[in-house]
């Protein structure tokens, strides 16, 4: 029998406990390292997952494959480190808030021949592959993603937020972006300059569809939806409970029995989920089949561009009309 994956994590703050949680209960790897330079938070998180524990990177030995949950700031050095050292690599998004550095990287994982993989966790969101599954001919989505506002994130919305509906955009639309506008607004006292805390975007498509999503951190609530519009149906995502909608709008005449009479009604149907499973959990087991070959490392590694390139001439589009 084979060894399992060794995974190595780089990172142990919110998005970084989850991995090591995901990736201790996976009984397909074995989450070897956790990587960070605070010992508090380090040392306590690999004690809890029994893994060991590093102040930086360091050997790869006995090391197959690393998640790098750390800072949007550092995913740049780190991933080519990484990289360099002939690892596959599963980064958090984005890659790098910066779209020729990302580039790079991509082009560094496709000539040494190492799978690499991008965290759009709402690809495995069971809401968005239910939605998926009952589609036909869609050809408006309209995405809201508002949040509370997080000191922690130095980035703005666009990167943080705005990229994962961009992506979602992209995976239900059919055709390529080829337009698009986009307004900003700086308004929180406390973001670092040039850091958007809201951003609404209208995208075009060559084949006509219409995406337009909407990107926040000073909502008051939590916010996580997708529409996605057919000429007869409107199927309707929450993505935080993760349940999905169908309307479809019927016309035509009828009485009840009073006399009264109506002309239209909606047909509501709410179909059963695909799966249950966690996001993160389900993105784990892409990586490690993107590492035993069932997964094509070149066709996922392909899917990672394109919302960043929407994104980064999100930030283009509004630093011109600042």
């Amino acid at each position: 029998m084979a060894p399992l994956p060794r995974i190595l994590l780089v990172g142990a703050g919110t998005m970084g406990s989850f991995h090591a949680r995901v990736t201790a209960q996976n009984e397909a790897c074995e989450l070897a390292t956790i990587v960070d330079p605070r010992p508090e938070v380090g040392q306590a998180l690999a004690d809890r997952y029994g893994a060991s524990w590093a102040p930086e990177l360091g050997s790869f030995e006995g090391i197959d494959a690393v998640i790098v949950a750390a800072a949007t700031e550092a995913h740049g050095p780190l991933a080519r480190t990484v990289l360099e050292a002939g690892l596959p690599l599963l980064v958090e998004k984005p890659v790098t808030a910066d779209l020729p550095a990302t580039i790079e990287l991509l082009e560094l994982s496709e000539r040494a021949g190492v799978p690499m993989m991008c965290g759009l966790l709402e690809r495995y969101n069971p809401a968005v592959l239910t939605a998926r599954s009952v589609i036909e001919n869609p050809v408006h989505v309209n995405g809201a993603r508002h949040s509370p506002y997080a000191p922690r994130i130095k980035t703005g919305v666009a990167w943080d937020l705005l990229v994962h509906d961009v992506d979602l955009a992209l995976q239900v639309l059919d055709g390529d972006v080829t337009s698009v506008e986009a307004s900003v607004g700086h308004f929180h006292p406390s973001s670092v300059p040039g850091a958007e805390d809201v951003v609404e975007a209208l995208l075009g498509f060559s084949d006509g569809a219409v995406a337009t999503v909407s990107a926040s951190r000073l909502g008051q609530k939590k916010v996580r939806t997708m529409t996605i519009h057919e000429l007869d149906r409107m199927v309707e995502v929450d993505l935080l409970r993760r349940d999905v909608t169908v309307y479809r709008h019927v016309s035509g005449e009828a009485a009840t029995e009073d006399g009264r009479g109506y002309r239209q009604q909606t047909i509501i149907e709410i179909p059963e989920l695909v799966t249950n499973k966690e996001p993160l959990a389900a993105q784990l087991e892409r990586f490690l089949h993107v590492l035993d070959g069932t997964v094509d490392a070149d066709a996922e590694r392909a899917s990672i561009l394109p919302s960043h390139r929407v994104v980064a001439k999100v930030k283009e589009v509004s630093a011109a009309q600042a």
